[in-house]
């Protein structure tokens, strides 16, 4: 009797352990990065980055991560609105489709909702361009923007803050679980990178519009989809990324876009390096194994791939971001397609760590993902970019088939983009010498597919109650937005 007892001690105490212990998150946002500037995404990156690379090595990459879009040029204000609310392009408080967002959203994002599960929560992160509402709603906040090739004015403030913040919860002996927001400004432009990255990447932080910058063999090579000029008018080339962005402006010149890919490569590593301090004050403390880590970006950026600079376009290297999860439950060296959306990581958290998600919360939890339990959460990805003229730019994906459509009704542009990425990883188009893979819109052989794509895309826009229809689409009865009108920007 005594022995079962004991034995019944036991598992309560493991229990009871187990419940003091919920687990912590780490969420780690830059701002403007490729999933293909990293080496598991495109093996002939030149970019250093260690730890992210051990985090993606010892836990999940997913290899379907996207934004949902943007009814704006500032892609990152819908995007950090979906992450932070876990809400859908077109329920969000800012823009388009603001009478479908329930009031005071603010009090169902992630700072409250995890404050009120008794977490200890800290943000660090850029200022403007982003849910300001919600931003403030953390017990403790520190944003600022830091862009600058210096430990102050660069990405190191941004983990200072951490670190401190850190220190002071182990000379407080704070027990309760964290939720930590770690958001870095870079490499978003202005790169302005360290003086020793942008040697390493023969990079300048090239300043005269009247000239090129050096070249120097050190450099990143060109993207497989470089083009000197994007082939069409996308319905939003005169957006401030497209025209006037320090160090490129109008260029799409091999010096230009290698040196500009060599200073986003210096701000990037510089992020590297302050994540592997932060994560080394994790593992003094104790605190790494019980922590989920997250590493993506709001959007992902051109820098010369298709001739463009910007994140206003729906291409692979621009819709998808990179995400990469480590922490308990996760077999390392893992990888999948998760098909997620930015969005869906409310609920992810929430799944995890066996809180509450908001009734307001519109994403779905991928934690049968990443446990190993199923490859995706849904078959389907939506994407929507219309910032500039109407409707813009749309894109439906679903296994290996994309299709991107472009309309404005105001200049008259009207394309069709339809791609195997099975066969055309790169989007790879006519315009891209030596390429046998291209658009296969106006490929007679592709016309089923193409009807199809374009039937699944029609759903998706009603699915998530996109307010505008291209002109070949019924109209189903819809208003354009106020100071919106179809046709105009």
């Amino acid at each position: 009797m005594k022995s079962l007892f004991r034995i019944f001690a036991i598992v309560l105490l493991v229990s009871f352990v187990a419940q003091a212990a919920p687990p912590n998150i780490l969420f780690i946002l830059v701002d403007d990065q490729s999933p293909f500037d990293f080496k598991c995404h495109n093996s002939a990156s030149t970019l250093d980055t260690p730890n992210i690379d051990r985090l993606a090595s010892s836990g999940m990459i997913i290899d379907t991560a996207h934004h949902m879009g943007s009814f704006s040029g500032a892609v990152c204000i819908p995007s950090r609105h979906m992450i932070s609310s876990g809400r859908t392009v077109w329920h969000l408080p800012v823009g388009p489709g603001a009478e479908n967002c329930p009031p005071q959203l603010e009090n169902f994002t992630l700072g409250p909702v995890f404050s009120r599960a008794g977490y200890a929560t800290m943000r660090t992160c850029k200022q403007g361009n982003s849910y300001t509402a919600a931003d403030k709603l953390f017990d403790v906040v520190h944003d600022a923007t830091k862009r600058g090739g210096t430990n102050e004015t660069g990405s190191a403030w941004h983990a200072e803050r951490v670190l401190d913040y850190l220190g002071e919860r182990k000379s407080k002996s704070d027990k309760r679980p964290f939720f930590i927001h770690l958001g870095f400004s870079h490499p978003h432009d202005v790169r302005d990178g360290t003086p020793e990255l942008l040697a390493k990447y023969g990079a300048t932080n090239h300043t005269d519009a009247s000239t090129l910058p050096p070249t120097n063999t050190a450099q990143p090579p060109l993207p497989p989809n470089w083009l000197p000029a994007h082939p069409f008018n996308n319905t939003d080339m005169k957006v401030r990324d497209e025209v006037n962005v320090s160090g490129v402006w109008q260029r799409r010149d091999e010096a230009t876009i290698r040196n500009e890919i060599g200073r986003e490569y210096a701000c990037a590593e510089y992020i590297d390096q302050q994540i592997g301090r932060v994560l080394a004050k994790l593992e003094e403390m104790g605190e790494l194994e019980n922590t989920y880590i997250f590493y993506t970006a709001d959007h992902g950026i051109a820098i010369g791939r298709h001739g463009l600079q910007g994140k206003q376009n729906l291409y692979e290297h621009t819709w998808r971001v990179p995400m990469f999860v480590k922490g308990p439950g996760i077999k390392p060296g893992t990888r999948t397609p998760g098909n997620i959306y930015l969005g869906d990581l409310l609920a992810t958290f929430c799944d995890l760590t066996g809180i509450a998600a908001p009734t307001t919360n519109e994403g779905t939890s991928f934690k049968p993902v990443l446990f190993g339990e199923k490859p995706s959460i849904r078959d389907t990805i939506y994407g929507v970019y219309n910032g500039g003229q109407k409707p813009g730019m749309r894109s439906v994906k679903k296994g290996n088939w994309k299709l991107i459509e472009y309309e404005s009704t105001f200049s008259g542009v009207r394309e069709t983009q339809l791609f195997d990425l099975n066969t055309n990883p790169h989007e790879l188009l006519d315009e891209h010498k030596n390429s046998k893979a291209t658009n296969l819109a106006k490929d007679p052989q592709h016309a089923a597919k193409l009807s199809e794509m374009r039937l699944l895309l029609l759903s998706e826009m009603r699915r998530h109650n996109d307010p505008w229809r291209f002109s070949d689409q019924p109209q189903d009865g819809l208003k354009a937005p106020k100071n919106q009108r179809r046709g105009k920007k």
